[in-house]
């Protein structure tokens, strides 16, 4: 399991516009194509709600308070119990099984499964990482979340495109006040 690409994940969960079906499919991507079919209006609804739960725990990070980012993890916790299960890809058609786990056992939603990814995703990355490495993009008008990775611990953006974006404001405004 990468649980980092979980973590990731969750980002990329609650900054997306879940208006409906056709978005979760988007937001599963090529990868999980296998799951399209199972999406149903009730996951999108599930999914916008737990946008709302998740959120706190990216902004709390963001400020540093890493007791609230641990309380809010496992308030979702209880309230998302995750149900994790071995399964062996192979194993049934006598070859070497690749045992690994899930975090969603097989009769759960396409919601269930992202919420469970997300949280064990999330989890594993505070016990691993830290607390604070979530974070809310600094960039003006952007309000995204995101999982800073980097080894100092240095994010400060969404993406380098609000990166840039908020590094050719700051240059410009330095140079106007220096014209001035």
């Amino acid at each position: 399991m990468d649980f980092v690409r979980y973590a990731e994940r969750s980002a990329g969960l609650v900054n997306a516009d879940l208006e409906d079906v056709d978005a979760v499919v988007e937001i599963l991507g090529h990868q999980r194509a296998w799951l399209h079919g199972q999406v149903v209006d009730r996951d999108a609804t599930a999914l916008r709600r737990f946008q709302r739960e998740l959120r706190p725990v990216f902004e709390a990070s963001n400020t540093g308070d890493e007791h609230r980012v641990v309380e809010l993890l496992n308030e979702l916790l209880a309230k998302h119990p995750v149900t994790p299960y071995i399964a062996g890809h192979g194993a049934r058609d006598g070859e070497e099984a690749d045992w690994h786990m899930h975090v969603a056992d097989r009769q759960s939603s396409v919601a269930e499964l992202l919420v469970a990814e997300s949280l064990m995703g999330l989890s594993t990355l505070v016990c691993d990482l830290g607390a604070t490495r979530l974070g809310v993009c600094d960039a003006t008008p952007c309000d995204h979340v995101f999982v800073d990775t980097s080894p100092n611990q240095s994010r400060r953006y969404c993406s380098d495109r609000c990166s840039s974006r908020a590094n050719v404001a700051a240059y410009r405004a330095r140079q106007k006040a220096a014209a001035q």
